[in-house]
């Protein structure tokens, strides 16, 4: 009975052990068809197509007109933006009645939320930018959009849709003079970032870029010399032009010939290129640089779009990736109020991690939108939604 009793035993160990040892192996397996599922579903899984997209802020239009300010009693739109002393700052266009484009000013600790916005001007040629009265009645009246008299974002003169960026010490804002539409000339002036800091509004007299008598619109300038000089981009089509001079001065008695040329991609969003939106940033993989465009063909006639593209750094003719689709398009109510279809991305920066975009809406409020910075350039460069071939540098 004892032998009975030990083999019982015995057999009772070993199968204990071997119940044990097939749980082990279960649980390795177990751990092994986990690791296999992680592996193909994360590393070896086809990246997915994700879109390329700006997102609105929830508090937009983030400036409104104010009824009470003569100047911009109208209309407050496409802006300049710039980063400085770790605000972000705004110079806008605005309009009142009298129909004439005057320049605001407001700022913003976080890049939404604009605390400082005084109640005058800050740039303001008055009837120095105006067409004659033969030309135009300038009477005060409230705005139209009779798209033969004043078809320039429903003005008809002063100074409008400026750019800004940081040089140095320096914010240098450029502009487009309007005097006809056979007359829109291209300046830029410039003011210290210490009467900046003070609200000294002491610009330098503007200097002038094109030539007198033809139409030019949407020029930026670089906000760093490239290879020494300052860079001024001022037409896209056929391809990226730049003009490269030691003295931005220099251009008032040898302004930029520009081609005037405006066919993008035929059978895609932006078969027309208006032209650059913002000022391009710059970034560890390239410039990046917002432009508008349009489908003349699509039937909803949208007028306004905005497409991104990442330039190489040392020469920006070159164009590494391009997005396949607009980045963003005019759907919301403040966006087609005033002037149908019209998002006018004139302003971006980069704030702390974020790409933060400003736009003119309808030709009457200012928007935001935004996207992380590296998630937007991430998705630019690997989702496939590029048509063109990455160029080698």
């Amino acid at each position: 009975m004892d032998h009975i009793a030990t083999a019982a035993v015995v057999l009772a160990g070993i199968s204990l052990t071997a119940g044990l040892f097939l749980l082990l192996v279960l649980i390795f397996l177990g751990f092994l068809a986990l690791l296999a599922y992680w592996f193909l579903a994360v590393i070896w899984r086809p990246r997915k197509k994700l879109p390329l997209t700006l997102r609105r802020h929830a508090n937009n239009p983030v400036l409104r007109p104010i009824a009470s300010h003569w100047w911009e009693s109208e209309a407050v739109f496409n802006p300049g933006a710039f980063v400085a002393n770790g605000r972000v700052h705004l110079l806008y266009r605005a309009m009142g009645g009298d129909g004439v484009s005057r320049i605001g000013y407001a700022s913003s600790p976080d890049g939404i939320h604009f605390d400082e916005r005084p109640a005058n001007p800050v740039y303001d040629q008055g009837s120095g930018f105006t067409p004659t009265t033969s030309q135009i009645d300038l009477r005060y009246r409230p705005l139209s959009y009779d798209t033969d008299a004043h078809a320039s974002g429903g003005g008809w003169g002063g100074t409008e849709d400026p750019r800004a960026v940081m040089i140095d010490d320096r914010v240098y804002m450029s502009f487009g003079i309007f005097q006809s539409w056979q007359s829109i000339q291209m300046a830029f002036t410039s003011l210290s970032q210490e009467d900046l800091a003070m609200y000294r509004w002491a610009w330098e007299p503007y200097v002038t870029m094109s030539p007198k008598q033809e139409t030019n619109k949407n020029w930026v300038i670089f906000p760093q010399k490239i290879n020494g000089k300052y860079a001024v981009l001022h037409a896209m089509t056929p391809s990226i032009q730049i003009e490269y001079v030691d003295s931005l001065q220099d251009l008032q008695n040898n302004p930029i010939h520009s081609n005037g040329h405006r066919a993008g991609r035929p059978g895609y969003w932006d078969a027309f290129v208006r032209g650059a939106a913002a000022p391009p940033m710059h970034t560890p993989y390239g410039w990046l640089l917002l432009y508008h465009g349009m489908n003349p063909d699509d039937p909803k006639r949208v007028g306004y779009k905005v497409g991104a593209m990442l330039l190489d750094l040392q020469d920006p003719t070159k164009i590494l990736f391009r997005s396949e689709n607009p980045i963003l398009e005019p759907t919301e109510w403040y966006e087609n109020e005033w002037k149908q279809g019209v998002v006018y991305a004139s302003g971006a920066v980069i704030f702390e991690d974020d790409l933060i975009v400003y736009y003119g809406g309808g030709d009457k409020y200012i928007g935001a939108a935004k996207a992380n910075l590296d998630d937007f350039l991430h998705k630019m460069m690997t989702n496939k939604d590029v048509p063109l071939k990455k160029v080698e540098v």
